[in-house]
């Protein structure tokens, strides 16, 4: 009996202080809004740069200064209307040319002007705005790109990056480092584009009054769902959220004060993030995604949730089609996780990646890209998602047809 009270004892204690350090970081934050580690990218890749702003959080964080940066105007304020979409999306390690195939999808079906977000490792910055100059001038009018270095914030930088893949968390910190910009669709580097950007962009309209964040559900089917399964910590819904397309209202996440399972009091996005990681770090498997998951779990009010269509990945069709609006619509929007752009896995995934990869600028789209794709998916048809490849070409064709 002795040796049970013990064990209670020495639980009990330890339990207050794993509380009472995450109490401690979060009084941290809401004391000192916190320094942030890294560096501004300068014209040239061999600037050194200049130290970020300290206290983002009240004060405000405008744009890193000294950005690379092939904007037109020297402010979007003197335009009487900003018609492009903004996509910002974070690259490190070998994530060079699938980014920059992104990024060409983004830029083939669009018929309205693109301003592209580029967070990138230092010696990614020269390569990526030399690919992006050689684009044809035709192809370079339709859009405009800023690069930006890593950075996160000064306390726990290293352990902010390397949290799950390099970098990734990155876009925890985009509303307070892109102070200037209102709306932003976050894509990870291996997602493509088989519909124009505008017409996700055009589902902020759909946001109500309370909703600032809008993404898909990580599974329709919940005996296959990971979350309701597996997850040690809270997460949104019936089977979590998937962040690998994420559409946000940045003013509104500025502004909002978010409920939390911490304190009583509700805590801004500067101030929720680090003591959210001090508390669920033990058990968060998929890294940021999980912190979002967690963050919209207590404040469901402020997601918007958009069909699978728009974050279609290998798991809505490796046991069968299961994401129903693709069945009706056709896949608006194709995310190879797991590196299927890459492997013999998914084979289907990795025709469409390879087909828009080498299709050239100017070319005819329907004989250089479409034909193509299509012969190659017809020797997938061994695998569960090659039988559902006919959803990725049906709005592409519209797609195609419509630039």
């Amino acid at each position: 009996m002795r040796c049970y009270l013990h064990a209670y004892l020495l639980c009990t204690v330890l339990t207050f202080f794993s509380l009472l350090y995450v109490y401690s970081q979060l009084a941290s934050t809401l004391e000192d809004r916190g320094r942030w580690a890294g560096r501004t990218a300068g014209r040239s890749s061999h600037d050194a740069g200049h130290a970020l702003r300290k206290r983002p959080g009240l004060s405000g964080l405008r744009s890193p200064e000294g950005t690379q940066s092939s904007e037109k105007s020297s402010s979007a304020t003197n335009q009487p209307k900003d018609e492009r979409s903004h996509l910002a999306v974070v690259a490190c390690g070998p994530r060079l040319e699938e980014t920059l195939t992104m990024l060409k999808s983004a830029v083939l079906f669009s018929n309205k002007p693109l301003h592209f977000y580029i967070f990138a490792e230092d010696e990614l910055h020269g390569s990526f705005r030399k690919a992006l100059e050689m684009w044809p001038v035709t192809i370079q009018a339709k859009f405009t790109f800023s690069i930006y270095p890593i950075m996160f914030p000064e306390e726990n930088a290293s352990e902010w990056k390397k949290l799950f893949k390099p970098c990734a968390s990155q876009r925890l910190f985009l509303p307070l480092l892109l102070k200037q910009v209102d709306s932003l669709l976050y894509v990870d580097t291996d997602i493509l584009f088989l519909r124009p950007v505008e017409d996700i962009w055009g589902l902020l309209s759909q946001f109500n009054g309370s909703q600032l964040a809008a993404m898909a559900p990580e599974h329709e089917e919940p005996r296959i769902g990971w979350y309701n399964r597996f997850a040690r910590h809270p997460y949104y819904g019936k089977t979590g959220v998937n962040s690998g397309v994420m559409l946000m209202n940045m003013t509104r996440i500025r502004q909002k004060f978010f409920k939390n399972d911490m304190t009583a009091v509700a805590l801004q996005w500067e101030e929720i993030l680090m003591p959210l990681l001090q508390k669920y770090k033990l058990n968060i498997t998929w890294g940021d995604q999980d912190l979002l998951n967690i963050i919209f779990h207590h404040n469901p009010e402020s997601l918007y949730m958009f069909p699978c269509q728009w974050n279609y990945r290998p798991d809505h069709c490796i046991y069968g089609s299961n994401c129903q609006q693709a069945e009706e619509e056709g896949v608006f929007i194709l995310h190879g996780n797991r590196g299927v752009y890459h492997n013999d896995k998914q084979p289907a995934f990795r025709a469409v990646y390879e087909a828009i990869k080498q299709h050239s600028f100017g070319e005819d789209m329907e004989v250089s890209l479409l034909q193509p794709l299509e012969a190659a998916l017809q020797r997938t048809a061994h695998t569960y998602c090659g039988r559902s490849s006919h959803l990725f070409t049906r709005r592409l064709k519209e797609s195609i047809r419509s630039v």
